[in-house]
């Protein structure tokens, strides 16, 4: 399945989060000076529109009030149009624990066609941003560049250090309180916009609060029910691969000849891992403002640079460089015995790596998603449940790619074997895969070079509801929206406002990547 948390808004350039601000629990107040309203210090500006922003206080654990509260901040972007809104779109932009208010004015720009008449909802879920963070003492760049024994050992110290508190951030509980801003913003029902994570969030919004779902659409998909083991992502790295080849002779560079061969992109790929599975190698990773840390390349970190890392931002400057465009010839380098083109995707892909804590991702992953075990048995009934669950799988060939099972399964940060210490006593409970869903227009799109969450996820996540519709948009990755032409958005601009996607044909027209020539 990949990372949620791939952080697309933020892996942009934009930061996330600031520190802890707690907040008043008065209805929203209008952040317009002309007014002489009280403005928030937090309360973010977007040119041309009135915003609006407040806080809740919620309980913390649903009918555990000793475990105390937490204030749920949010913020509206009102319409420029006179008159009421049309109607209000709640985005959320993935994670798990992903931002949302300070990123108000990205929004604003992205979304400024839809906000001539609807108004824009940004609420920062709880531990996030605004919304009273709690950490745990994981950080972003030890948790996801760490082995995947430091990566078990962190979840089992976030799991400690939040106590029983850690019931307390689930999707429900995020989708809860969204519903609670609703309810206090007088708005009926809400048209549901979810990236990534949000694929998920918002599904489950809609299962518990069907009677105030307008419509929904989901970018950059997967279902609740999705594939504990992530086979589909596994498998879609190949396809990728093979797809930026044949493609990349439309280039106006590639004077038709195609920069590289998708097969033996492919044979590199599996060749690569199994000789990182036999020998990792350790690579110095840079940070910005902090001392280098070095990372230990296996077979799982590659999987995770190239069905997640790879996957990101594909389409937004087709003519740039890429980490997707670039591991045909890094693979193949790699492959005749020269590391050092891969090396320096693996630091680039590193250096993006922060010192944000991870309480919101680790916990809603731990608690929430499908595993491979049981939730109520114990640590040894876990791992041989989980093993039973790889052994299974690794009887069917090619159902992990380029990879070997074990080896890919130690990619996901989310996924795998990673949360299997995450303790009984404060587990929350697994989210529901199949409750029932309101029946109303969705539209699910999808990037055909997107690994994080393939098209074949989208098509599940789509198949969730009755009146839904697919749409796969070439040469882009995760969460398509990203692609420079506006294609995208306008169509997801244009189901809003009429329940249908009217005319998709821009889809195929997205140019393909760049891809780096391998020369033989």
């Amino acid at each position: 399945m990949g990372t949620k948390g791939t952080g697309v808004l933020r892996r942009a350039g934009l930061a996330a989060g600031a520190a802890l601000l707690l907040f008043s629990t008065l209805p929203a107040v209008t952040a317009t000076a002309a007014e002489g309203a009280a403005r928030p210090e937090w309360c973010p500006t977007v040119e041309g529109h009135r915003v609006d922003c407040g806080s809740m206080t919620r309980p913390l654990v649903s009918g555990r009030p000793g475990l105390g509260t937490v204030d749920v901040a949010y913020a509206v972007v009102r319409h420029r149009s006179p008159g009421p809104a049309k109607g209000t779109v709640a985005v959320n932009p993935g994670g798990p624990g992903e931002v949302a208010v300070e990123r108000a004015p990205v929004f604003g720009e992205v979304l400024k066609d839809l906000l001539g008449d609807h108004d824009l909802l940004l609420v920062d879920p709880r531990g996030t941003g605004r919304s009273q963070r709690i950490p745990c003492g994981v950080t972003d760049a030890e948790y996801r560049f760490g082995t995947r024994q430091e990566q078990r050992d962190a979840v089992t110290r976030c799991a400690a250090n939040l106590g029983p508190r850690a019931r307390g951030y689930t999707t429900a509980a995020t989708a809860d309180d969204l519903d609670a801003v609703r309810a206090r913003l007088g708005v009926d029902r809400l048209t549901l916009y979810g990236l990534s994570y949000g694929t998920y969030l918002m599904p489950v919004y809609a299962s518990r609060h069907p009677g105030h779902v307008r419509d929904i659409v989901l970018s950059g998909a997967y279902p609740l029910a999705f594939d504990p083991l992530n086979r589909p992502g596994a498998q879609a790295v190949s396809l990728s691969l093979r797809r930026i080849c044949e493609r990349s002779a439309a280039r106006p560079e590639a004077q038709g000849r195609p920069a590289c061969d998708g097969d033996k992109a492919v044979r590199d790929l599996a060749a690569t891992a199994a000789a990182l599975r036999e020998r990792p190698v350790d690579v110095d990773i840079p940070l910005e403002g902090a001392a280098p840390f070095r990372m230990r390349l296996t077979e799982g970190k590659l999987a995770n640079l190239v069905y997640e890392g790879a996957s990101r931002e594909v389409g937004a400057d087709p003519g740039a460089p890429s980490l997707l465009g670039g591991l045909p010839h890094a693979l193949d380098r790699f492959a005749a015995g020269d590391r050092a083109p891969l090396l320096d995707l693996v630091r680039a892909e590193g250096s993006t790596g922060s010192a944000e804590d991870q309480a919101p991702y680790i916990a809603v992953v731990c608690n929430d998603y499908r595993k491979p075990w049981k939730a109520e048995s114990s640590l040894p009934e876990r791992w041989r449940q989980y093993r039973g669950a790889l052994a299974g799988a690794a009887d069917r060939p090619g159902a992990f790619g380029a990879f070997s099972p074990a080896g890919y399964l130690e990619g996901p940060t989310d996924g795998g074997d990673v949360c299997i210490g995450w303790p009984r006593e404060n587990t929350a409970g697994p989210q529901p895969t199949h409750p029932r869903m309101p029946d109303v227009p969705v539209l699910v799109l999808s990037g055909d070079l997107d690994a994080n969450t393939p098209d074949a996820n989208g098509r599940l996540a789509a198949r969730q509801f009755r009146d839904s519709r697919f749409v796969s948009v070439r040469n882009t990755g995760h969460v398509p929206e990203m692609e420079h032409s506006g294609c995208v958005v306008d169509l997801s601009t244009r189901f809003i406002r009429t329940g249908r996607t009217g005319d998709t044909g821009c889809v195929e027209t997205v140019e393909p990547i760049a891809v780096t020539p391998v020369r033989r």
